[in-house]
């Protein structure tokens, strides 16, 4: 359990952190879950208020206090347009925190979380048995999707179309490598992230193929862990806490010039939260460690300087791009993904009505109140669908998931893909 230091340090800041504040309410217009349910306990100001009496509230109905709390996306939209600057999503994570530290984890989420989380070579074990014999339990739905259905339909998956574990993780394709840099003069770092390792392997390849191809070095450390936002999410910081530790002795072993990621919600991790919630022995490295991270598609437009080729052939694909909240209205990243995208051969870009409306994943959010998060992702798969593309990309992983299920379960035909999977095609057909 975390220290009773630790909680009280994270009340401290809390505290500091909610009187700024207005209720001015701004943050109704832009919130997913609200555009939902139309309830002010689930908007932000709502929230925000009832932390203000957290520790009356944590006494007398810790459970309601957390359940509220939870139903949040953390997907930044309300920081992101809130006039007074307040650092909501940050608020929320400290909240849980305090309020896991004080309630204890449930069952159910402690064997997860530090069960198998906790301990990167064995979630590594456990989730490659979960691939060899998924084939039981589930069969294909949309082959151009990817998406498979359960065989027996259970309360957890609830008519889900889902994007099923890679055969081989990318872990065990490419255990790790330090490439020294190339005619770029760079050498990065490459933190995998668990979803692409474990589900989308062609992303870390197709990022491999795209370096290798601009002349970048490459440093691959051998047996990364989770970025351990699931674990804040849940307010298990201490799960938090092994992981970072993991993560920062597994990136210490080489010099490079920038991490990188091809994953929003790591990035938006690396970048904004390491540094803000990391314990006191591990922040600098983390605050080191965030300053040199950028998103995979950042570093290429920002740091390489990728262009549209000259004289490009036309067009044989129409692709719309959704924007993961943690790159935009986290990390203010949105012109570098599109510009990744125009510089694919055969893809035109076209864009959708609300590109940066949120998809409703929020990781845990879409077990805990499926409903909502349809709702919201039935909202993303209409707008999609009414460009007329036949390519959705976008740079989170989770976001891919989310968006595969909604197309998938409205029968589209629309392949869902991430930017870097789109440039590197265009590598693979050049040289051929």
């Amino acid at each position: 359990m975390a220290s009773m230091e630790a909680l009280a340090r994270l009340m401290r800041e809390l505290e500091d952190q909610l009187i700024v504040c207005m209720r001015c309410g701004m943050c109704q217009s832009v919130c997913p879950v609200f555009d939902q349910t139309g309830r002010e306990a689930d908007v932000a100001r709502g929230k925000l208020a009832l932390l203000s009496g957290l520790m009356e509230q944590m006494f007398d109905d810790p459970e309601g206090v957390y359940e509220r709390l939870s139903r949040c996306l953390l997907c930044g939209s309300c920081s992101a347009n809130c006039p007074s600057g307040v650092k909501v999503q940050e608020i929320f994570l400290k909240a849980r925190a305090i309020l896991s530290g004080y309630m204890g984890l449930p069952p159910a989420k402690r064997l997860i979380l530090r069960g198998m989380l906790a301990r990167p070579a064995l979630f590594d074990r456990l989730t490659e048995w979960g691939a060899r014999f998924q084939t039981i339990f589930t069969r294909p739905v949309n082959d151009i999707i990817g998406t498979s259905c359960a065989r027996v339909m259970s309360p957890l998956l609830e008519g889900r179309h889902f994007r099923t574990l890679a055969k081989v993780p990318f872990h065990r394709q490419v255990p790790g490598m330090d490439r020294p840099a190339g005619k770029s003069g760079l050498k990065v770092a490459l933190f995998t992230g668990c979803l692409i390792d474990k589900m989308f392997p062609n992303i870390a390849h197709s990022t491999l193929r795209v370096l290798d191809h601009l002349g970048v070095g490459l440093f691959l450390p051998e047996n990364q862990g989770c970025c351990g936002i699931p674990a804040l999410s849940s307010g298990d910081l201490d799960t938090f806490g092994k992981l970072l530790g993991h993560n920062l002795a597994r990136f210490a072993e080489s010099d490079f010039d920038v991490l990188v990621t091809a994953c929003a919600t790591c990035t938006s991790t690396i970048h904004e939260i390491w540094p803000t919630m990391a314990e006191e022995r591990h922040r600098e490295a983390a605050k080191r460690l965030a300053e040199k991270t950028m998103d995979i598609n950042q570093f290429l437009v920002n740091k390489v300087g990728l262009k549209p080729p000259a004289g490009r052939a036309g067009s044989k694909h129409v692709v719309t791009y959704h924007d993961p909240c943690h790159l935009k209205k986290a990390l203010k990243v949105f012109d570098e993904p599109r510009a990744v995208i125009q510089a694919a051969p055969g893809y035109q870009l076209k864009e959708m009505a609300q590109p940066d409306w949120c998809c409703g994943m929020g990781g845990s959010f879409n077990l805990q109140y499926y409903d909502i998060s349809k709702g919201i992702g039935e909202k993303k798969a209409a707008q999609i669908m009414a460009t007329g593309a036949d390519t959705l990309a976008t740079g989170c992983p989770a976001c891919m998931i989310q968006i595969s299920d909604m197309l998938s379960r409205a029968g589209a035909g629309i392949a869902v893909r991430h930017p870097i999977e789109l440039l590197a095609e265009g590598l693979d057909e050049h040289s051929t």
